[in-house]
């Protein structure tokens, strides 16, 4: 994934650049995006963790999920996205002070469906102090591309994140 990792390295350079640190939380991806971003010399100074969370029920006991919101819709859905970014946000705390970005990736790699969703159905989570967005994506491909298509969008979409700021 050349251009992932050009996108990678970008990211991480403008989190240390600004100082902002970045907490993850996964559950389709089962690490991939911790692993890219870590990937980068110099991460440490920016990534705080990350949490895979694969089980619904660890999605409400280590990240805060709502668990009748996982019992009623399931792991896949736009609200469970969001807390579970706002959830490692502020659970991987470090010295008391959370993250200043969540992120998470929830969805379907494949290949069968899950509660009601095709495989290719991911939502991103994005979380900071005030401010709490999701990201539907519909991707395609096996599950393997599936999960590096999801690991490349939630580049992005921190990237964007940081742009909207540059241009506020």
């Amino acid at each position: 994934m050349p251009g992932a990792t050009d996108a990678t390295a970008r990211l991480v350079a403008e989190l240390t650049r600004r100082g902002l640190t970045i907490a993850v939380a996964e559950s389709l991806t089962g690490g991939a995006l911790t692993a890219e971003l870590i990937r980068i010399p110099g991460a440490s100074v920016v990534v705080n963790g990350g949490v895979v969370a694969y089980q619904s029920a660890l999605k409400h006991t280590l990240l805060g999920v709502d668990a009748a919101l996982l019992e009623e819709h399931g792991p896949v859905h736009p609200q469970v996205a969001l807390q579970m970014a706002e959830g490692v946000r502020t659970r991987l705390a470090v010295d008391g002070r959370p993250a200043d970005i969540g992120i998470a990736t929830t969805g379907v790699a494949g290949p069968d469906g899950q509660g009601g969703h095709e495989p290719g159905t991911v939502f991103l989570g994005l979380a900071r102090e005030g401010e709490i967005s999701v990201i539907p994506l519909r991707l395609h491909g096996d599950r393997a591309l599936v999960r590096a298509a999801s690991v490349a969008a939630a580049v992005e979409a921190v990237w964007q994140l940081l742009a909207r700021d540059a241009v506020e």
